[in-house]
């Protein structure tokens, strides 16, 4: 591999004009592209051939007003008075007309058809159906919806709309989440020293990010993206493109301090820390890829959109960046301070790194007891985690949604926020009337309504000569665990209600959907981490040929994802500082996010575990002595990683800053990720554990050894640089 990146590197720098126009040629293709077509995002979260779905589509076909999303006009009347009042009542018939003639809208229930009048009398709630998903409603739609509520305002109501309609309304992103980018600029002028340097991996990262982010809205048009996939793109690919380019940024610049040739310096750079770059997004591919074996296409999507995202990251870094390096020259040189010694390879003993290495390493076991204790108890509330897929209820305070949400929950009960639909199918009933029918449809209705945790089972409606249709309010949350309870007590009473009526029936609605989403996320969580685990063990046994090594690695990016399930159950459940974030609801997390933070995080945690190991590598490589190598190499990845962590860490930091309520614990367990993995890993444990074993971190069987291949990411194979430089080349090589 190091042999491939190095020609590559230096083709690129070569033909540096080339590579650029080529680059430009996408740029400007994607741009086009976007203002021809624009974008097509999908926010609906289904899983096809579920019964939810499926009862779905088929009260699409059979009576498409119920079958489509739906919105709430919640009508509340002064305080001490009933809305009831005929002052009032003509306001509200006045409002639901002109409703009734809003754009998609099919039907209009008022509040005597719903029977949603809270028990003072002083609210009300009418209910407007569509016909299409929450993906099909049209710009403007809903904003005309909330303009007919001006009689009724005028009549001296206080008028609020919401419902399922508002739901997973799109994800924008705004100039406060890119603020991780200007931090990650500070943090790279620190570290550089050179403000030409520290530009090179923003512009390069934004350049990854405005050809992914543009080629995936243009793929919106063909298949189901959703937004939250696109921020996800947004977010992976500012991070991983910054990163990327720093690292192998990082190593050109140390050539350059030790004489090499700017050209060879590039190419040299891109075979040995860009092999290590190639490896480190392979891994975040594969996990991502990952995603769609858990079978939900919206997940899939997201899965297959980061990987995109992460993919054009490296592909930048390999190819456009030797290019920058071309036409930057000479001027990227660091001054350098003092002569490097020939064959020095020790790193600076009074550098903070030096000095955090030789400390946890003084009594590596209890360094990697205390590390392993700390993250357990921080990991401890994960106990506790419960997942499902956000409501109205998780919307920024303030907005139309989360007011009708909390008035709703406040006079109604939570559960008319997310009733359930119980499509019922009567064709195999064998009623020999009308009567005998309504009365079996009747049985139905009080056998559901004995439910524990059912609030209200409506009258059945008989929609056509094969389906009938009741809706049941359940006493909790359509997040809530309670919920996901009912649903599954429903279904399991469809087996005798069938026998004994000849009535079939399934559970569906968008909160039946929702739970059916979070349920098979639920169980396919343990597949997937069998999956990263192995691919972890498997991987990294190939790169460094060791046992221990992809142990270790494994154990420490359990304990680092454990911890951030922790840390993500004690602020957005818990509601520990979760005012510090602006956290609109503690609650249920989203369903996804914990497969999506293992596939993230795993390749992210193997990206720091190379440049770590395999600089404590060489150094033993180099030496022979386990133990003088860990003191020696660690220290020398130290400034390199902490860097990319620190700016890693704010650009997700800056999604954090978003109100909706997937992205923003999606943001935080990754940037609390990450800073654990750094710095408590990566940082310690990996140096204290190696440190511990000795000798016997790079012990692997001999037959082992021969079956498997030989993976070159530290450049072993690569010619010598030229001899003017080779011997204070020795000073920087391998040094990120």
């Amino acid at each position: 591999m190091a042999t491939l990146l190095y020609r590559l590197g230096k083709l690129a720098f070569r033909r540096r004009r080339v590579v650029l126009a080529l680059w430009a040629v996408v740029i400007a293709a994607v741009v086009a592209g976007l203002g021809v077509a624009g974008e097509d995002t999908d926010d609906t979260f289904t899983i096809p051939g579920s019964e939810s779905q499926q009862a779905l589509d088929t009260l699409g076909r059979v009576y498409p007003a119920a079958g489509g999303t739906s919105a709430q006009i919640v009508f509340t009347a002064p305080e001490g008075e009933k809305v009831t009042a005929q002052k009032y009542q003509a306001g509200i018939a006045a409002t639901l007309k002109e409703a009734a003639g809003a754009p998609q809208v099919t039907a209009v229930l008022s509040p005597e058809q719903t029977r949603a009048v809270s028990k003072d009398g002083r609210s009300a709630l009418a209910q407007i159906q569509y016909t299409v998903s929450n993906a099909d409603i049209k710009d403007g739609s809903l904003d005309a919806l909330e303009d007919t509520v001006s009689p009724a305002e005028k009549a001296g109501l206080t008028v609020q709309v919401g419902g399922q309609a508002y739901n997973s309304t799109g994800v924008d992103i705004s100039a406060k989440e890119v603020v991780g980018v200007v931090i990650a600029l500070i943090i790279l002028v620190i570290t550089f020293g050179s403000l030409l340097a520290a530009g090179m991996p923003v512009l390069t990262a934004v350049i990854g990010v405005v050809i992914g982010a543009g080629g995936l809205l243009l793929v919106s048009h063909l298949t189901a993206i959703s937004s939250t996939a696109l921020t996800l793109t947004v977010m992976l690919g500012l991070a991983v493109g910054i990163d990327y380019t720093l690292f192998i940024l990082s190593r050109h610049r140390d050539q350059l301090k030790a004489g090499m040739a700017t050209d060879e310096s590039a190419a040299r750079a891109i075979g040995t820390s860009g092999s290590a770059v190639a490896f480190a997004a392979l891994t975040v591919i594969i996990a991502m890829v990952g995603l769609s074996v858990v079978g939900i296409p919206f997940l899939t999507a997201m899965g297959l959109a980061g990987a995109g995202g992460v993919a054009i990251a490296a592909l930048v870094a390999l190819t456009l960046l030797p290019a920058l390096l071309g036409f930057a020259g000479d001027r990227l040189r660091p001054r350098a301070k003092k002569t490097p010694t020939p064959g020095d390879r020790t790193a600076p003993k009074q550098t903070l790194g030096a000095q955090w290495v030789r400390t946890v390493t003084r009594v590596p076991a209890l360094t990697v007891a205390l590390v392993t204790a700390g993250l357990l108890v921080v990991a401890w509330p994960a106990r506790d985690l419960q997942l499902a897929l956000p409501d109205n209820g998780s919307a920024a305070k303030g907005t139309t949604q989360r007011e009708t949400y909390d008035t709703i929950t406040e006079e109604f009960g939570p559960g008319l926020n997310g009733p359930l639909l119980i499509l019922m199918k009567t064709g195999d009933a064998k009623a020999s009337s009308a009567t005998q029918l309504t009365a079996k449809l009747n049985t139905v209705r009080k056998e559901l309504a004995a439910t524990k945790g059912v609030s209200l089972a409506s009258a059945a409606q008989q929609l056509d000569s094969e389906y009938a249709l009741l809706t049941v309010v359940p006493t909790t949350g359509s997040g809530d665990e309670a919920t996901s309870h009912l649903v599954k007590a429903l279904r399991d009473k469809e087996s005798s209600i069938r026998s004994q009526t000849g009535i079939s029936l399934q559970v569906t609605g968008q909160t039946a959907v929702n739970v059916d989403v979070s349920q098979k996320l639920s169980d396919s969580l343990l597949t997937f981490a069998v999956v990263v685990v192995g691919l972890c063990l498997l991987i990294l046994l190939i790169v460094f040929r060791s046992l221990v090594v992809p142990v270790k690695a494994t154990v420490g990016f359990l304990l680092s994802v454990a911890a951030s399930f922790g840390a993500v159950v004690a602020v957005f459940q818990w509601g520990w500082a979760s005012d510090l974030i602006d956290v609109a609801r503690t609650g249920p997390v989203v369903s996804f996010l914990p497969i999506i933070l293992m596939a993230v995080l795993f390749g992210l945690a193997m990206d720091y575990e190379v440049f770590v190991v395999s600089s404590i590598h060489e150094e033993y490589a180099h030496g022979g002595d386990a133990r003088r190598a860990v003191l020696r190499g660690s220290p020398l990845a130290f400034r390199v990683v902490t860097a990319a962590a620190l700016i890693m860490v704010a650009v997700f930091a800056g999604f954090v800053t978003m109100q909706d309520a997937i992205v923003k614990p999606i943001a935080f367990a990754l940037a609390f990720g990450v800073l654990v993995d750094a710095f408590l890993i990566r940082m310690t444990f990996v140096p204290a554990v190696l440190m511990w074993v000795g000798r016997g971190g790079w012990w692997l069987p001999s037959r082992l050894r021969k079956i498997l291949p030989n993976v070159d990411i530290e450049g072993r194979d690569l010619p010598k640089p030229a001899a003017q430089a080779s011997e204070t080349y020795a000073t920087a090589h391998q040094r990120d």
